[in-house]
């Protein structure tokens, strides 16, 4: 163990001469964290705007767009007659919308046939489309059925009572369709291990450029040696990440439903799998520019295949593999059963086992390749 704590004081020793790689693992991590941070501190998309194409000019139309007003998710741009206008606007992405009221749409209603009232939108962009389209249609639709309620039926017809069907719809562990408990929590682990995986192969691959790999491991197991260098960046990285969590938690009120100290511990161990990854890399090719390529590839499909922004249900089978050999899709698992849902923890057994799995297997892999380039050094 104190091979170990040498080997770890070697390489803060390293990084307090070196600036720009103190740099790289104190205030590159801070800057990513404080970008996301704000980028999703909103939580969500509003005041987009949207034009009323008001043909009709009547009670009606006034009531949705009272009622469209009122929606915090959209701003009425403008109110016109020309639906030409409104299409330009639209190409222009000056708006992201429009509802399309035209002439006879109350008459029609009184007289229970199609109202002809239309919703169009951008849906180049997924997730404002849908926040959009979600808040026009669902204003749009209330409005309706209070001028039929209040003002039409109640004047025609007020000795009968019209009960409407209801379909209580209740979104569960993120009830207010947050971006900031959606994403935030992936996609700043996602980055960082992408990160930490950069400084450990620079580490690494700086003892091989200057032909220091016998002082690194002088005294020293391959194993020690490589514990050593990887455990400096993994801890600093575990730092970032639970102070990040102390003010999404905390400060920002997302409380963890789950076991906390699982979360800890998979993020611990997904950090370890990727810090020993990126040695296995380097010291296999022993090329720094090769060993970043990988690490692009590997580590920055992380997010896209690990079945949080896309399900995996219906994915290629070549999806499927790639999401299953990389240690972030079971962190990913984990995180979510434990942060948001609340799952037992036994469930989140299963995830953390296949990361410890990871670390074994990479770090014992990393520890095979350093003992070779070692031993050749010795016979050289």
């Amino acid at each position: 163990m104190i091979n170990v704590w040498r080997s770890m004081h070697r390489e803060l020793l390293y990084l307090l001469k070196n600036k720009w790689d103190l740099c790289l693992v104190t205030l590159a991590p801070l800057f990513i964290i404080i970008l996301f941070s704000s980028m999703f501190y909103a939580g969500k998309a509003e005041h987009l705007p949207i034009v009323i194409i008001d043909q009709d000019h009547s009670e009606l139309s006034r009531n949705i767009e009272k009622y469209l007003s009122h929606n915090s998710t959209i701003d009425i741009y403008t109110i016109t007659e020309s639906q030409d206008e409104a299409e330009k606007l639209l190409n222009q992405t000056q708006v992201w919308g429009f509802v399309f009221i035209p002439e006879g749409a109350e008459q029609r209603l009184i007289q229970a046939q199609d109202a002809q009232i239309s919703i169009a939108y951008n849906q180049s962009y997924f997730s404002i489309g849908n926040s959009i389209s979600s808040a026009m249609m669902v204003s749009t639709v209330q409005a309706i059925g209070d001028f039929a309620k209040n003002s039409h039926y109640a004047n025609q017809i007020p000795y009968v009572d019209i009960d409407t069907a209801h379909v209580k719809i209740s979104p569960l562990f993120n009830p207010n369709l947050n971006y900031e408990l959606y994403l935030e929590p992936y996609m700043i682990p996602a980055i960082l291990h992408l990160l930490l995986c950069c400084c450990v192969a620079f580490a690494v691959g700086q003892e091989l450029k200057y032909g220091t790999v016998n002082h690194w491991v002088n005294g020293k197991s391959v194993f020690q040696a490589l514990l050593g260098k990887n455990l400096l960046y993994i801890l600093i990285f575990c730092f970032w990440t639970w102070l990040w969590m102390f003010w999404l938690v905390v400060i920002r009120g997302w409380f963890v439903t789950g076991s906390l100290w699982i979360i800890l511990l998979g993020q611990f161990c997904l950090y370890s799998a990727y810090a020993f990854i990126s040695s296995a890399v380097v010291l296999a090719t022993k090329n720094l520019a090769k060993s970043f390529g990988f690490i692009a590839v590997y580590g920055g499909s992380s997010l896209s295949f690990a079945g949080v922004t896309l399900p995996l249900n219906n994915a290629p089978i070549f999806t499927k593999f790639w999401a299953h050999i990389i240690p972030y899709t079971p962190y990913a698992k984990l995180q979510t059963e434990q942060w948001v849902i609340g799952s037992p923890n036994y469930i989140s057994l299963i995830p953390l086992f296949i990361l410890v799995i990871y670390c074994i297997f990479y770090f014992l892999t990393s520890g095979w390749l350093l003992k070779k380039i070692v031993q050749g050094a010795a016979h050289d």
